[in-house]
């Protein structure tokens, strides 16, 4: 049963994870992690989904196949559990694998925030990029969605950012799979560019969606970067930002190019972790 109070965990990591429940939505919680607030779940409706890039990333999940369709979906990152639960929700059937480091945070989040029963959702523990290895072969190229969700506290891990990490997941790829990747960069967006650049050149294809001004480099925010080894289709362009959340933007194509502006591919030797947020950027509503 869920807690109509805050309740806290010391993780083995050391960091400290909280789940408060949201004073303006009944029934719904937020994980925090650390300080940072990493999920939203709103258990009496989990197809609600409360922050921006999670929001685009469900949108990229109702644009492939046919509504209500099941697919098989690989998350790296749990957090909350948010999108399997989302995919659950408005895809019943699914299929889906979840890889988690912190076995501590999963236990946390199902005993005060219970997965539905009928749900298939696989949960294994350990390093995102170490345990792609041990994933069953008959996962080889049969995957219709991956989510890339992982942090260190505020932080992405460099060695979840390189062309060969973005390689090894490539595999899993069924034929028109897509890949959805959750960046956190700063003013500039240097981090978030280099970022889409790899992937352009593990995967081909590349869409980046986010708030207006953070993708023009404004503020720090998150960028959501779509990668598929097939063309991502054209229409799914303005259809992704009609439906919002607003203000939106969808940089895909020639105007990607322009928009990399000849930021590095990132390898195993070059790579580094997202930038620091600045304190104070994850106060909450009061």
């Amino acid at each position: 049963m869920s807690s109509p109070v805050a309740v806290s965990r010391q993780l083995s990591s050391g960091m400290r994870a909280v789940i408060e429940p949201d004073k303006w939505s009944r029934g719904s919680f937020t994980l925090i992690v650390d300080g940072t607030p990493q999920s939203h779940v709103d258990l009496d409706d989990p197809s609600r989904l409360f922050f921006e890039y999670v929001q685009r990333i469900g949108r990229v999940i109702d644009e492939w196949g046919d509504p209500g369709q099941p697919m098989t979906a690989l998350h790296l990152g749990a957090g909350a559990l948010t999108l399997p639960r989302y995919i659950e929700a408005t895809r019943p059937g699914s299929r889906q694998q979840v890889i988690e480091l912190e076995e501590g945070l999963v236990a946390f989040v199902r005993e005060h925030l219970p997965l539905p029963r009928r749900a298939s959702i696989r949960v294994r523990y350990g390093d995102a990029r170490a345990m792609l290895a041990r994933l069953p072969a008959a996962l080889h190229g049969a995957v219709d969605l991956v989510v890339v969700d992982v942090f260190s506290g505020a932080r992405i891990p460099a060695h979840v950012t390189s062309l060969e990490f973005y390689e090894e997941v490539r595999r899993f790829l069924a034929p028109n799979g897509i890949l959805a990747v959750n960046v956190a960069d700063g003013p500039g967006l240097a981090f978030a560019r280099a970022q889409a650049a790899t992937l352009r050149m593990a995967y081909g294809d590349v869409a980046a969606l986010a708030e207006t001004g953070i993708l023009k480099g404004r503020r720090f925010g998150n960028v959501v970067l779509v990668a598929s080894t097939s063309e991502l289709p054209l229409d799914w362009m303005p259809r992704l930002m009609a439906r919002g959340p607003h203000p939106a933007t969808v940089t895909s194509g020639r105007d990607l190019v322009n928009w990399i502006a000849g930021a590095p591919v990132a390898t195993d030797a070059t790579a580094v972790p997202s930038p620091e947020p600045k304190t104070g950027l994850f106060s909450r509503r009061d």
